[in-house]
């Protein structure tokens, strides 16, 4: 299992160089071992194109190293406390991708202009509190912003993005796509002022999305 687990994690950090949501060795996934209060996430300061399966950490919900030839990424405390505190998440992204990270550092939501933020966010992508790096700060910064948020994506002030999703794909999909809205986002004010969509449009267009978009499970 841990195998398998190690594999999908390596594999889903090529996606945020391929994106250009990461720089060097920032960022992180990792994922939720299904069944087991552990997590397998990458290990600090290793660059993308040394993130084999082999080099994946395996850890407990606290942090605390289980499997694993490197030390985990500086933020494992606080992915382990999102993990701990929301059973349902089984995956987790952190980026400083550009777009987005500006907006946390002027410490203002992304407001929903777009279709595709009505879609993926189900409105505003939100602003977190800021916190000190190493600790479960950030954790619980994003569980008290998310939680109870139909967003999968919270901007942690003068910082960067955190998104989660039912599994880790899904997690790495809402970073692409915050990255993708706060460029666009940007953009449109350059150009002018970008224009809400009213609520219940956005309700609709979320509701939709989630029970319309994409093929029908086989």
């Amino acid at each position: 299992m841990f195998d398998d687990v190690r594999t999908i994690v390596a594999e889903l950090h090529g996606e945020l160089t391929r994106h250009g949501l990461v720089a060097w060795t920032s960022g992180n996934v990792s994922a939720r071992v299904p069944g087991e209060d552990l997590l397998v996430i990458k290990p600090s300061g290793v660059r993308y194109s040394d993130l084999t399966a082999d080099a994946m950490v395996v850890c407990d919900l606290h942090g605390g190293v289980v499997e694993g030839e490197w030390s985990p990424s500086s933020d494992t405390a606080a992915h382990a406390y999102v993990y701990r505190h929301m059973p349902e998440i089984g995956g987790i992204v952190h980026t400083h991708s550009p777009y987005a990270s500006a907006w946390a550092a002027c410490g203002e939501p992304i407001p929903c202009v777009l279709t595709a933020m009505a879609d993926e966010f189900g409105g505003e992508i939100p602003v977190g509190p800021f916190a000190l790096i190493g600790g479960d700060d950030i954790g619980r910064g994003v569980v008290a912003t998310l939680r109870g948020s139909r967003s999968p994506a919270v901007l942690m002030r003068n910082h960067g993005v955190f998104a989660i999703g039912r599994t880790p794909a899904a997690a790495v999909k809402a970073a692409v796509m915050c990255e993708d809205v706060a460029r666009t986002t940007h953009l449109a004010r350059q150009l002018g002022t970008p224009r809400p969509i009213p609520g219940e449009d956005v309700h609709r267009l979320h509701d939709r999305y989630r029970r319309a978009y994409g093929q029908p499970p086989a």
